[in-house]
């Protein structure tokens, strides 16, 4: 189905829905390709591809409102589908704060190319995939006694959909996404066997990195034989850069709007204050070209903008969509984040290490949680013991506890070593005084 298309559909469940008792619509058309390929032991494993379109529908109806989709697009079921929900939206309870959003919200179009799709994404030979998918995985097999089993796999996938509301908006997007995997076990000492795994990833397939992901990963497990716990205690814990989303997502989960309507976040009421360290600087930014969470509007078609969320530790924004923004008499300005872009120090990781005398380096967590309405955490990590600025040995089962407020207050530095492979743009981090329990 072309774009043009979509349009035309969307626009007929729109009008149709409106024609059979509802006040206000929005419709989403979307379509999404994928294939994927593993291989283990020179044989494919599995090979998969899907492709899928789906119309979802949200509907207003005398104060009360619901969501449904479906992957049936042809009219003569879309009208029978429409008219049931419609029905029995009718049967649920009233809720004044669901509407559509303000119209001068919206993104107004004429937005710049952002980046996010590879317009030759059909172009690449399925035998290539394959072919991609066994070279990292010969990358490393049979090369160290230690190994036990090796799986590399290629998966890419598109995403388009259009969006239209009953209200005015029309906007649509495509994105596209291509990667690599291996996964690597080797023999440890005694019963252990450390695995690890490493990819790559790109927006564009000529742009992907296609060596690597197996040598990176059989270093990476051979570097863990031997972990054990050591002494509790509290020390510095530098943070690697692709790990660091698991302390880092309490922190922006506590500005969502729901949390906060709900009484579920430890950072109510704390706009314009300092709740970090002044070393905590961090931007949300939809317009990176090529950023991976670049986008022009958000699921409820609000234009998206460029805003502060952290500046020196005061914290600038929350997230709240329309629902929320109603409940908590606040100004929607999108509820989702985009590219999450931090503030960096002078240091890379090597730096980082090198600067702390005694402390750990984190480079998995292994469970735990943390509790949204106080902020107090506890979880499982594995890495390296670091003594006098350098790396001694692997450590594993120990535990790190205490407060969010008080972890991302006491921030020590913020490493340079950016990921770009992501819409959280993370650097390694060093955290001051964190308590670590082992023996």
């Amino acid at each position: 189905m072309t774009k043009e298309e979509k349009y035309t559909l969307a626009k007929w469940a729109m009008n149709h829905a409106l024609e059979n008792g509802a006040q206000e619509v929005s419709v989403n058309i979307s379509n999404n390709q994928s294939s994927s390929v593993e291989v283990r032991e020179e044989k494919i494993d599995k090979l998969e591809q899907a492709l899928q379109s789906n119309l979802s529908i949200r509907l207003f109806v005398d104060n009360k409102y619901s969501s449904h989709s479906t992957s049936r697009l042809n009219k003569e079921d879309l009208a029978r589908f429409i008219e049931e929900a419609i029905e029995g939206t009718k049967y649920l309870s009233e809720d004044e704060f669901r509407t559509l959003p303000k119209p001068e919200l919206y993104y107004k179009g004429d937005g710049p190319d952002l980046g996010s799709l590879d317009k030759n994404f059909g172009s690449v030979d399925p035998v290539e995939k394959i072919q991609v998918a066994f070279a990292a995985e010969k990358e490393i097999l049979g090369s160290n006694e230690r190994i036990i089993s090796v799986s590399s796999s290629y998966y890419d996938g598109l995403n388009e959909r259009v969006m239209v509301t009953s209200n005015g908006f029309e906007g649509d997007t495509a994105n596209s996404y291509f990667g690599i995997y291996t996964n690597v076990s080797v023999k440890g000492d005694g019963d252990a066997r450390p695995e690890f795994g490493w990819g790559e990833t790109a927006i564009k397939y000529n742009e992907l990195k296609k060596t690597g992901t197996g040598t990176t990963a059989l270093k990476r497990a051979l570097d863990k034989i031997g972990a054990k716990k050591i002494e509790s205690g509290t020390m510095p814990m530098i943070v690697e850069n692709r790990v660091v989303s698991r302390i880092f997502s309490p922190l922006m989960n506590a500005l969502d709007g729901s949390a906060i309507q709900q009484k579920n976040s430890f950072l109510i009421d704390k706009l314009g204050e300092k709740v970090a360290s002044e070393k905590l600087t961090l931007t949300d930014d939809p317009f990176i070209i090529g950023g991976r969470g670049s986008r022009l509007f958000d699921g409820e078609g609000i234009a998206t903008k460029k805003r502060t969320v952290f500046e020196k530790g005061v914290l600038k924004t929350y997230y709240i969509d329309t629902y929320y923004g109603k409940k908590l008499e606040m100004e929607p300005n999108s509820g989702s984040t985009t590219n999450l872009v931090f503030e960096t120090g002078d240091k890379d990781l090597d730096a980082l290490i090198a600067s702390v005398k005694r402390g750990i380096f984190v480079t998995g967590f292994n469970g735990g949680n943390s509790n949204g309405s106080t902020g107090d955490f506890s979880y499982g990590i594995e890495g390296f013991l670091v003594e006098n600025g350098e790396i001694v040995k692997p450590v594993t089962e120990m535990n790190i506890t205490g407060n969010m407020k008080t972890l991302w207050a006491n921030i020590g530095e913020i490493g340079n070593d950016v990921r770009d492979d992501s819409s959280w743009r993370t650097p390694s981090i060093l955290f001051n005084d964190v308590d670590f329990s082992g023996l």
